[in-house]
Parts: structure tokens; sequence; C-alpha cells
């Protein structure tokens, strides 16, 4: 979840696979307020779990995913 006005990142809910890894990510970005933009300018390996997180700021940031989305959301982790 992202700040709608200031894009900085409020936190994150991660279910599943590899969660732990993933949120220790998020939680270092919002460490340093990072914003939605900010993660989705990062590099990613490819392919990793971690890439979901560059996933989601692309999509927070004006629904730039390279990878599809569901229409309602569910795996939107920002």
């Amino acid at each position: 979840m992202a700040d709608k006005k200031t894009d900085e990142i409020l936190g994150v809910h991660i279910i599943g696979a590899r969660a732990a890894d993933l949120i220790a990510e998020a939680v270092t970005a919002m460490e340093f307020r990072a914003s939605a933009e900010d993660i989705s300018r990062m590099s990613h390996s490819h392919p990793t779990y971690a890439e979901a997180i560059k996933e989601a700021a692309l999509a927070a940031t004006q629904d730039r995913a390279m990878k599809s989305f569901p229409e309602n959301g569910e795996l939107f982790l920002f």
C-alpha cells in the first residue's frame, strides 16, 4: 500500500511461499521511506520471488506492471 499523494510505502500484505524474504525487502524500503516508484526502479533478479515486489510497485505506479494482475487486485502487494 502506498500513499496516493506521496507514493510513500505505508505497508505490505504478503501471504505464501518465501513471505518472510519478501517482507524483509519491504520493511527495509519502508525504513528508508521509499516510494513505490523507488522500488520499481530497483533491479530484481529474474526469476525470483522478489520480482513480485517490483511487479507490485510497477502496478502501483501508473499501472505499469510487466505481468498481468487480476482486476480485483488480489495479487497487489502495495
